[in-house]
């Protein structure tokens, strides 16, 4: 590079950069490497510029260039020098270290980091002033509209929840949309941002787009209005022929293979690959669309759909895997698409299933067949719900006796891929928790109440447009009680086994409930389960602006998470005495002994049926297709040469430990407590 002289140039301090015109001779130099400007007064650039790495370069308006030096590597190994090759650069400020080359049409109005790679685009510009896809409205849940959400960076899967379910509270959602309209004005610009170490290659369009951090963005036909909010340490992905308009892609997530998203939101740790649709949807952390169709959707956490044929429409889910084929009817084709339906967290849908909305299914219900009439099980979890001539049957509990549930429930956070330093949405992963427990407290009240009223000699009995077999409803109680001595056992012993108990004075103190928040009805907000109380204050607090940002209402919503185990045990505290008819204040070592007999006994006869249900997947039926060319023996060792054996079986040992170790915890807490006794 020329050296300067500090007496007839002009500089200017950007960014921690001292930037200056360019002298005559440098002129000279870019104009015979094959670059041009109309006004060369208004390129910049610093002592570390090295000239000669911009040739065939167009500058108009403002260009502040910094430090070039060095190279890059790209795929395959090959090292091009940094610079900038081919390319026309409008009002743009370049960091240092660039490698910018064969820009098809130019790249306006934009500040672009360190280290970025932009190679073989189309153009890349923002026009007049953008928010970046914040403040786009959502039309979730129902296509006719009235749960319209705003989205913008942030967004929790909690904040949305409240948004789309709570309109009846107009101060709340008032307050809530002008907080959202705030921070989307605070970020409205006509200038956007491309920060450190992005990668933009071979794609066409990309305008009103800001790109975070370590992005990757390669093969791209068309992005437009929207943000890509990746971190260093939380890279996004945006792949081959991808389509966006209107939306926002979070931190850790991936969107590739011709997958078009319009209006949408894209939470951390989603993937949308595979040809997937959607539009007027979201999806929270480590959801996954693949093949299929969304539209109207409220994906919450770890909603799975990876089928070609299947189409989730008008709905709320979480924690949820659609097979093959699913589909919902959100219309009767009078007044519009006006119909919406909810599947509570952990149910699924079969292949070929088919639900008439507006429906309502329990947590963790299997789904099965086709249902044309409007159903609601939500009241009855843990059930199958499945399709005979034409009828809606449900089977109740059964799904606690499945091994894919528990294994489900174990899977979730092993496969959480959201970097801990970003992570949005609050998920409590217990399967057992307050609001799955109440719902079978209630549904045990349900059953029985069935029996008596139409007698236990009946063959069926119907409830909410579904069929329940006498067979189906006494297994149902069974289990619901199994399953309510599992929980209250899990949540005495947890107050115990961690303290020293001297008498039985002491005893009674520690299982003393420490608030009564929590001893009512409990909810899971898309994610985070906790009691209404907690999640009603919250509300008036945004009502009466005590919380008066979104900084503050998420703080607000992860101290309410944090005090989940108190609130826990202040509500199983309360069905404890109703369940085994104590009173805590009167407590006795006896007493407390029987609960944890009763919870083992539930405990190992919940695992012996896991067991056996695990069984079934290594039953000769399941070897069919194995050992083709081979006799029975040869098959066998097929088999287990691809699946394993049975005992070895990760699941089915973490089954048998299970076992063991909650048998070594109860022998021990009855020792402690014998002690008192």
């Amino acid at each position: 590079m020329t050296s300067l002289s500090l007496n007839n140039i002009q500089k200017e301090m950007t960014d921690n950069h001292l930037y200056l015109n360019l002298t005559e001779v440098q002129i000279s130099q870019l104009k015979s490497q094959g670059c041009s400007s109309k006004c060369w007064d208004t390129v910049w650039i610093t002592e570390k510029t090295d000239l000669s790495k911009i040739q065939q370069v167009t500058f108009s308006s403002d260009v502040k260039i910094g430090a070039i030096s060095g190279e890059n590597t790209a795929f395959g190994g090959v090292v091009r020098d940094n610079g900038i090759y081919n390319a026309h650069l409008h009002n743009c400020n370049i960091g240092d270290n660039p490698f910018i080359k064969n820009v098809e049409n130019y790249i306006a109005n934009y500040i672009i980091g360190a280290n970025v790679i932009i190679e073989n685009v189309g153009h890349i510009a923002v026009n007049e002033t953008s928010t970046f896809g914040n403040g786009t409205i959502v039309e979730t849940i129902n296509e006719g509209g009235g749960r319209e959400i705003p989205i913008y960076d942030d967004l929790s899967a909690q904040i949305a929840y409240i948004l789309a379910l709570y309109r009846h509270r107009d101060d709340l959602i008032d307050n809530l949309k002008e907080m959202i309209s705030d921070y989307t004005s605070s970020i409205e610009s006509n200038i956007g941002t491309i920060k450190d170490n992005v990668r933009i290659l071979n794609c066409k369009a990309i305008k009103n787009t800001n790109i975070g951090e370590n992005a990757k963005l390669e093969g791209v036909a068309s992005l437009k209005n929207g943000s890509i909010n990746s971190y260093q340490d939380a890279p996004v992905y945006v792949g081959s022929e991808v389509m966006a308009e209107n939306f926002i892609i979070s931190s850790n997530s991936s969107v590739d293979n011709a997958t078009i998203i319009s209006n949408c939101f894209v939470g951390q740790g989603c993937i949308l690959d595979k040809h997937y649709s959607a539009e007027h949807s979201l999806f929270f952390a480590n959801s996954q669309g693949f093949n299929g169709e969304a539209c109207s959707i409220f994906a919450g956490p770890y909603t799975v759909t990876h089928h070609k044929s299947t189409l989730l429409i008008a709905g709320m889910f979480s924690f949820m895997n659609a097979g093959s084929g699913s589909n919902q009817s959100n219309h009767m084709y009078k007044l519009g698409p006006i119909h919406q339906g909810i599947l509570e967290r952990g149910a699924k849908t079969t292949s070929n299933s088919y639900i008439l909305w507006p429906s309502k299914v329990g947590a963790f219900t299997l789904v099965s067949g086709r249902h044309y009439k409007n159903v609601d099980s939500s009241n009855l979890p843990f059930s199958y719900l499945i399709e005979s001539k034409n009828d809606s049957i449900l089977i109740p509990g059964i799904n606690l006796r499945s091994v894919g549930t528990v294994r489900d429930a174990q899977k979730w956070p092993k496969r959480d891929t959201r970097n801990e330093n970003h992570r949005i949405d609050i998920i409590n992963f217990n399967l057992l928790s307050p609001f799955t427990i109440h719902k079978v407290d209630g549904g045990l009240k349900i059953l029985k109440d069935l029996e008596s009223l139409s007698g236990s000699s009946a063959k069926e009995y119907n409830y909410a447009g579904m069929k329940i077999k006498a067979s189906s409803l006494k297994k149902g109680i069974n289990i619901y009680t199994i399953v309510i001595n599992k929980f209250l056992g899990n949540s005495i012993i947890s107050r115990i086994q961690n303290n020293t108990i001297q008498n039985k004075e002491e005893l009674i103190a520690i299982l003393q409930p420490n608030s009564t928040i929590g001893k009512g009805k409990w909810l899971d907000v898309s994610g985070m389960i906790c009691p209404i109380e907690s999640l009603d204050s919250f509300l008036n607090n945004i009502e009466n602006k005590s919380i008066d940002s979104l900084d503050k209402a998420q703080k607000a919503l992860e101290e309410i998470h944090n005090n989940y185990y108190e609130y826990e045990w202040n509500w199983a505290s309360t069905l404890l005495e109703k369940h085994f008819k104590v009173e805590l204040d009167k407590i006795t070592p006896e007493n407390v002994i029987d609960i944890v007999k009763q919870w083992i006994n539930s405990v190992v006869e919940l695992d012996n049926l896991l067991y056996e249900d695990a069984k079934k997947e290594f039953s000769l039926s399941t070897q069919v297709g194995f050992g083709v060319d081979g006799n029975l023996k040869e098959r066998a060792k097929d088999f287990a040469s691809v699946r394993g054996d049975f005992k070895s079986n990760s699941t089915v040992k973490e089954i048998l430990n299970h076992v063991d170790k909650k048998t070594k915890l109860s022998n021990d807490i009855i020792q402690q407590l014998q002690k008192l006794a």
